[in-house]
């Protein structure tokens, strides 16, 4: 089972290595991970996703409230959160294909960012699933490139993560 962690770190050099270290040295995998600055420049946002039932989730948070750069740690409910990806996939675009390709976009509500005589970026936000969806039908035009940011949760509502 996919769980969603939300970290409050302190903005040092060092603090995304040890958290990654930590989850090595335990042999957890991370699925997903990503981090920016929060409205405060002394603190950052993770966002990690981790793999595993309700034990390896309770080692998890338990490590990571033990480091002392880690200022929160919430787990994230999906039913009680919005989550979201970014996907930008550069995908082969023979003159014949990008009527079919561009109608892929639309349905998505995705963007096309750029266009070249051999290919076309595209960008396209949603659930982990949406971007699953869209990913497996423009394979078969051909996927050249392709960079996702991870998932990035907040919580519905007045109720925040924030120190």
């Amino acid at each position: 089972m996919l769980h969603t962690i939300a970290l409050i770190v302190e903005n040092r050099p060092g603090v995304l290595v040890r958290i990654a270290g930590l989850f090595s040295r335990r042999g957890f995998n991370i699925d997903s991970l990503t981090v920016g600055a929060t409205d405060n420049p002394d603190y950052s946002r993770m966002t990690i996703t981790v793999d595993g039932d309700e034990v390896v989730l309770e080692q998890v948070t338990k490590q990571l409230n033990k480091l002392i750069n880690v200022i929160r740690v919430s787990e994230l409910d999906p039913a009680e959160s919005v989550e979201r990806e970014l996907a930008m996939i550069k995908v082969a675009a023979k003159k014949e294909d990008r009527s079919e390709i561009m109608q892929i976009v639309s349905v998505f509500r995705a963007k096309i960012i750029d266009v070249s005589p051999r290919s076309m970026i595209i960008e396209v936000t949603g659930s982990q699933d949406k971007v699953e969806a869209m990913v497996r039908l423009l394979r078969q035009f051909g996927i050249k490139e392709m960079a996702r940011t991870g998932k990035v949760s907040m919580i519905r509502g007045a109720k925040v993560v924030n120190p």
